[in-house]
């Protein structure tokens, strides 16, 4: 099990990280298609940034459930973790170097988007070897919430994506 799933761990690490780097640029490429940007990024918020790892890992763990199944146990319940893990790791991290340097630097918001990616998918892995391990699996009560969360975020992107609100979440950093 462990193999299996540090191979899938690093394909998907992969996988985001190349096609969250492309998704980074798709939006102008598309001529500002407005399908494109409500996966994309159409502006330099940080809240569209976010879109920049939820799509691609969401993406990946579709076909990953295709290919495993729920194997391991709770398989879907540890992406699911981790899919929100990840996402908000971009807003945590891009503010708590900001607020520490007082302005922000492209290198060091490439590496936010990189280090969340890679953060997530080691929770995920973490999670899923210890479940497998100790035998156990998450229960459906807490799955279905972080399902529901990670659908809530989900709608929030298409929707704030042409009504974004106006705090500094999605404000353009200056």
């Amino acid at each position: 099990m462990n193999k299996k799933i540090y191979r899938y761990t690093l394909s998907g690490i992969l996988f985001t990280s190349i096609l969250g780097t492309l998704s980074h640029f798709l939006y102008g490429w598309s001529g500002n298609n407005p399908y494109i940007g409500l996966f994309t990024p159409v502006n330099e918020s940080v809240w569209e940034h976010m879109k920049l790892l939820f799509f691609p890992m969401l993406l990946y763990f579709l076909f990953e459930k295709l290919m495993l199944g729920n194997y391991p146990p709770s398989l879907s319940c540890c992406n699911t973790a981790s899919l929100l893990t990840g996402t908000f790791l971009i807003p945590v991290v891009f503010y708590t170097y900001t607020g520490i340097l007082g302005f922000h630097l492209a290198p060091l918001d490439i590496a936010t988007f990189y280090i969340s990616v890679i953060a997530a998918f080691l929770l995920r892995h973490a999670l899923c070897a210890r479940l497998h391990v100790q035998k156990k699996k998450i229960s459906k009560t807490r799955c279905l919430w972080l399902t529901a969360l990670v659908l809530l975020i989900f709608l929030c992107f298409l929707i704030f994506t042409s009504c974004p609100p106006d705090i500094g979440l999605f404000r353009i950093p200056s």
